[in-house]
């Protein structure tokens, strides 16, 4: 049973094209044509099953169903809270709390962003995996985007690959940035004997970080934060490599006099959304515990 569907009314200048062909222009993968096939979707027009190769007529109803998704068997859903900011038929746009990891771990095994996603689907019947697009550290707060469907995220991972989905962050850094604006580009690695840590390393991957400061206060600096790339840790190992650790990260120099957590938050979020054609923009505030220390 298809869950997902995606129709077309073919055009005059798409007539002649056979379905293989237009469904590969219309970034719909391999895999994805592999799963229609052998697990249970369609290729229909005019609400004729027909195969890869028909070829399209003017005016034909093209119609694709994907099929029914289901959750990984380690991935248990749980009915806790989830801070919804924005949904359609699409996606979702949740807003993360410090403290919640995105995925279950070794460490925490429950109570992840993917958990409370995956209760959140049975809920209200919707067959489907946790597709989180743009993943937090279990301790940074804010905006995050998740894709309903695996064709849905295939579609956000090409967008992430030329950087059109762009996060900005804010951030308290210890001390006092002397520049009103800067760019950091650092190679960033694993550090050596870590799992988890990371560090400026010419071994590294290229990363880049923008910065303006916001304002600054007596122990911190109000920061605001674009990254040119996603890696892994990047605002907290940049800015430790900078002499201005985030408050309250003690991994990377930081101390937690002023904030339990690192101080740092997603605060905006763009992207091109594909099946409404226009760019979306989401702003989030700062969370409590950030917002009292200003």
């Amino acid at each position: 049973m298809a869950h997902f569907e995606l129709q077309w009314k073919i055009t005059a200048p798409q007539a002649g094209s056979l379905i293989r062909g237009f469904l590969k222009e219309n970034d719909i993968s391999k895999t994805a044509l592999t799963d229609i096939k052998f697990a249970g979707g369609f290729i229909k027009v005019n609400n004729q099953e027909v195969n890869v190769r028909y070829e399209l007529k003017e005016g034909d109803i093209l119609q694709v169903g994907f099929p029914e998704e289901v959750p990984s068997k380690g991935m248990k859903g749980e009915d806790l809270p989830l801070d919804i900011l924005y949904e359609d038929a699409y996606l979702l746009i949740v807003n993360k709390p410090a403290g919640v990891s995105t995925i279950p771990s070794r460490e925490h095994p429950s109570g992840s962003l993917a958990n409370r996603l995956i209760g959140y689907y049975q809920r209200i019947g919707l067959k489907s995996a946790a597709h989180i697009v743009t993943r937090l550290d279990r301790d940074t707060s804010g905006m995050v985007l998740i894709a309903k469907h695996r064709h849905v995220h295939h579609l956000f991972s090409q967008q992430q690959r030329f950087r059109k989905i762009q996060r900005t962050y804010e951030a308290f850094a210890e001390g006092t940035i002397s520049r009103d604006a800067g760019t950091i580009e650092q190679p960033i690695a694993r550090k050596k004997d870590s799992i988890i840590e990371r560090e400026v390393s010419e071994a590294g991957q290229y990363a880049c970080t923008h910065y303006q400061v916001i304002s600054r206060r007596k122990e911190f600096t109000h920061v605001k934060l674009k990254l040119e790339t996603g890696r892994t840790h990047q605002i907290r190992v940049h800015l430790a490599w900078l002499g201005y650790p985030l408050a309250g990260d003690e991994l990377y120099g930081g101390t937690r006099q002023l904030i339990r957590r690192q101080a740092l938050h997603c605060c905006s979020l763009s992207f091109y959304h594909p099946f409404l054609h226009r760019t979306l923009m989401f702003e989030q505030e700062l969370p409590e515990d950030m917002n009292c220390l200003l």
